[in-house]
Order: C-alpha cells, then structure tokens, then sequence
C-alpha cells in the first residue's frame, strides 16, 4: 500500500478504481523549422488557438441545465486568455525568432508565463497561472489531433464502481466532460484551495485533492483508491481491512452531513445565548446560490477579482454593475460584502507583467487603486448603483493609514458626484469597512473604528505580515503559526476595540472555515464569521455546542499569559 499526501479542498471520502487523465504538455515534439516555414507553423498555432477558443465559446453556449453554475464563467476566462498578446502573438515571436516548431514555442511561453505567475505574492493570482496551463493543454490537444482526456476502461461486471480522476490538472472545460461520468473524486499534482479544480469540485460536491506534487506519475489505471478529503490522504492499493474502514468512514461521513444539513435553518447561538453570524466567502457571482443553500447569514466576502482576471480589457461599469447587483439580489436583504479590487504590484490589470522588488509591500490593493482613480471611480459607480438593491457593505484591502480612509471616501463622493451629472439612478445603501491584515491597522485600530462601519479580519494575510512568513515558500511555510500568541493579541485587540465602539467584526479568512478553532475565535469574542459555504454548517454545529462566556475566560487568561492556547482544553 502507499499513500499519499495533498491539500484536501473538498470533504468527504471516495472508494474506486483509478483513471489517469493525459497531459499533452508533456509528450509534445521539439524540433527546428525552417525559415521559409515560419508564416505557415504561425498560421498553424492561430489556427489551433481559433479551434480551442470556438470549442470553448460552443460549451458556454450549451451549457447543460444541471451544469455548476461557476462553470461558465470560467469557461469563459480561458476563451479570453486564448486572444492575449501574451499567449498569441509572443508565442509566434518565438517562431519567427527562434525557429521554434508551434508546440514548443507554446510550451516555452507557458512556461515563462507560469514563471511569473509563481512568483506572485498573492495565492489567489499565483494560482491563476494553472489558467494559462490549462488552455496551453487545450491547444496542444488541437495540434496534435487528439481530444482523448481518459484512457478506454475495461468492462467490469460492476457497472457501478466508481471512478477516481487522476490528472496533472483538470480545466473547467474537461471538468465539464468528465462531469457525465461516475467519477466519485478528482486527484491532481498541482493546483490550490482557489484552483478551478477546487472551485468546480466543490460545485458538484465531489471529494478534491490537489498540489498532490506526482501522484499522476506514481497511479496507473485501474488501481484501487482511496480518498479521504478531510485530510487530504490518498491510499494506493490499499488491503481489504483498510477499505472496511474507509467504507465505514463514508458512510458515517454521509450520516453526519445529512444530520448537519438539518441545521441550516437553525439559529447560530451559543449554549449561554450569544447569537453568532455564519456568512459567506465567494469568489463568483454564481456562487451565492450555494451561500443560501448553507443558510448563510450573508456574504462576508466577495472577491471581486474575478471580473478583472484573464482578459486584456478592464470591465466597464455596466458589466460590474450586472455582477454585483446579481448576488445582491440573490441574497435577499442579507448584507452583502464586496471587497474592492485586491490585485498586487506583481500583475498589472492590461496584461503586462510587472514584478515589483517585493510585490507584497508595494503597490497593490487600495494604494493600486488610489493610484488608478479611474479603474477604482469605475467600480465604486457600479457598486453604488448595486446598492440600489439591497444592503451593500463596500471592504477596502491593506488599509493601514488614516488617511487612505479618507481618500475611498473623497473617491465615493466623487463617484456620487458623477452618477448625479449623468442622471444614473443609485443609492447610498451602503457601509464602508476596512480589511485588517496588516499590523499597523491592527495596533493603532481606534481611530480606524471610529471612522468605519465595520471591519473583517483578514488572517491569511495579518499572519504572514506578523510572522514575515510566506506561507507559499516551502522553506519557511512550516513557520506559518496561526496560534501564535502575537497574531491571536492583534485579533483580540480588534475584536475588543469593535465591541467597545458598537461596529461589528468579522473574520473572514482561512480561519474562520477552521472547526478545531471555532471555539478559540468564540473565546476571543468574536461574533461574525466568513468562510466557504461548505464550512458553514460544520461551524455552526460547534458553534451550538459552545458556551461563549466560558470559553473567554480561558482564552483571556492564556492570552493574557502570552501562552499558547490549548484548542483541546477549549473543546473538554
């Protein structure tokens, strides 16, 4: 038996055989052309693009009725990415330049544009680089004639079995295919808990795996798998005692979820009566359907990036608007959450690279935006007029002076002014809060109270600032320390300064999803928690379960102690 180890993105267990998804990026043929060649093999590779991009147009098109609802915006990102410069007509530059034959000039590119996406400091952005990888894919699939994803499967007398995919990396576009199958889960060596693989698995409830590092070269087909999500452990062949086991694990797993589902239109509140809000993360409009079905309180945050991503033209503000107004409407009256454009120094918005000395204390997020009136003057007109709807709560990235605050509200005032010219209808339904991830903000938070509506907590990113640890880098990331007495003092001393001031606290990152520090975060005081939807109804179990009072007492005395808290003796 061997197992294995990953970043389990969806929960849950799978029994089955192996399929094992080629890679086309790998097998392609390197060779030199000649000069007079040169015109035909860039014509080839437009040609190949052109087929790859109408392929993709024609699954947006016909989508099925029962098809995730991410699906076709991200299917729609890869179409775009296959008109960038960046990809078309660089990669024929390599041919002209180079000789390059149009399969290994497109891997050259994709390679240096993989480079620069791996270097980004944002996990988010760096993980847009399997985006380019995967249209790459599609392409070398067209040139080389083949469209074969999964190798042809032996009958077997069991026509139920089910059916493990084990890939490099999985599109939207494959996910879409191999969605008609009965694939139980999906193993890949690349990709992270943002990767399309995670967005679509989670869509369809289907046990994910990723960033498995060689899994694909270690399985071969027809091996028997299992898959435990919560762990993120894959077992290869393993005995018949240990399939009992997982067996039994499934089906008390399946037990469990559908006694937690009966908790969705319970009420988060404590043993002692303190209510709790449960929101929600989302990174897609079409994703607030999955937020109600949780039985979320709201959105705690919508990462409005999406719209900005894989494509070489800025949205205008109608397209924002549609976006926006889309999930405020969705939700029904619940507060709505939209965190303001949140790109670094390391990418620039049309395309072009640009890799700051340190991309994480440059220009990125807010001071990107100060820095670009007229993209951040676009997206706040949009969002004002969103408003219009129901209750919008506008969330600015990397405050960390008094008078950035000042400058979103002389942008919004602006904003207001120019909606007034033209006549365009909108409303001030609004509140403007702050991220706190960083220090500074978290330190000196009075002020910064005082003059916003509310404030999210951003721990992926206040922990690394607080540690100066890049979570990222393999060679520090077991460094990355979210009990860390200093980084549990900062989010007391913010969640206190809230409750002082009566303006409400969130959490809204990794940790807020996390039940073994559910009670922590109670213990710290905290009221308002934002995570994926499929986290939602596992923490609001703990949440019933837990005495508030109590738990502040022993949080409050290990803090005070600067000592480590014990997450165990917060569960006895």
């Amino acid at each position: 038996m061997l197992c294995m180890r990953g970043q389990g993105v969806v929960k849950g267990y799978a029994i089955g055989r192996a399929v094992v998804m080629g890679a086309a990026a790998l097998e392609v043929a390197h060779y030199r052309i000649q000069p007079d060649a040169v015109e035909q093999e860039c014509q080839r590779l437009k040609a190949a693009l052109a087929v790859a991009r109408d392929e993709l147009q024609g699954m947006v098109n016909n989508l099925p009725e029962d098809a995730p609802r991410e699906m076709g915006a991200l299917l729609t990102v890869h179409s775009m990415l296959l008109d960038d410069p960046m990809l078309a007509q660089q990669t024929c530059d390599l041919i002209t330049e180079r000789h390059y034959n149009a399969e290994w000039a497109l891997t050259t590119q994709g390679q240096t544009l993989s480079e620069q996406f791996a270097a980004m400091e944002d996990a988010y952005l760096r993980e847009r680089g399997a985006d380019i990888r995967q249209v790459i894919e599609r392409v070398l699939r067209v040139l080389s004639g083949s469209t074969v994803l999964l190798p042809q499967l032996k009958e077997t007398p069991d026509d139920d079995e089910s059916l493990i995919v084990v890939a490099r990396d999985i599109s939207p576009a494959d996910m879409l295919k191999l969605r008609g199958g009965r694939f139980a889960a999906f193993l890949t060596d690349l990709g992270g808990p943002t990767s399309h693989t995670a967005i679509v698995a989670r869509s369809m409830n289907v046990p994910a795996v990723v960033g498995m590092g060689n899994i694909r070269s270690l399985v071969r087909d027809g091996d028997t798998l299992v898959v435990d999500g919560l762990t993120g452990a894959v077992l290869v062949n393993p005995s018949e005692t240990v399939l009992n086991e997982y067996a039994r694990r499934q089906a008390a797993y399946a037990d469990d979820r559908a006694e937690l589902s009966l908790l969705r239109d319970a009420e988060a509140i404590t043993l002692d009566g303190v209510r709790v809000k449960l929101e929600a993360n989302i990174e897609l409009p079409e994703e607030a359907a999955a937020a109600l079905a949780a039985g979320a309180d709201g959105i705690g945050l919508f990462r409005s990036e999406f719209l900005f991503m894989g494509r070489n033209t800025l949205p205008d503000e109608e397209e924002q608007y549609q976006a926006y107004a889309s999930v405020v409407r969705d939700m029904g009256g619940r507060p709505v959450t939209i965190r303001t454009l949140d790109i670094g120094s390391d990418k620039t918005l049309d395309g072009e690279i640009a890799v700051a000395a340190n991309p994480a204390l440059g220009l990125r997020a807010i001071r990107y935006c100060l820095a670009n009136p007229e993209i951040f003057g676009t997206q706040l007109r949009a969002l004002l007029r969103a408003s219009q709807h129901g209750k919008i709560r506008i969330l600015i990235p990397m405050i960390s002076h008094m008078h950035e605050v000042h400058a979103v509200r002389q942008a919004i005032a602006a904003a207001c002014a120019e909606l007034d010219a033209r006549g365009a209808s909108y409303a001030c339904n609004y509140e403007l809060g702050a991220m706190v991830e960083i220090p500074a903000i978290a330190i000196a938070i009075e002020p910064f109270v005082e003059n916003l509506d509310f404030l999210s907590i951003g721990t992926n990113d206040l922990i690394q600032y607080t540690l100066a640890i890049d979570r990222g880098d393999n060679d520090v990331a077991e460094l990355y320390d979210p009990m860390h007495p200093a980084v549990l003092r900062l989010i007391a001393h913010t969640i206190n300064a809230g409750e002082r001031a009566g303006k409400s606290v969130a959490v809204c990152g990794e940790m807020a999803g996390d039940v073994r520090v559910t009670r922590m975060l109670l213990g710290l005081g905290l009221k308002e928690f934002s995570m994926h939807p499929q986290q939602l109804l596992d923490v609001k179990k703990e949440v019933r379960q837990a005495h508030s009072n109590a738990l502040r007492i022993k949080v409050a005395s290990a803090l005070n102690r600067a000592e480590r808290i014990d997450l165990d003796a917060l569960a006895g």
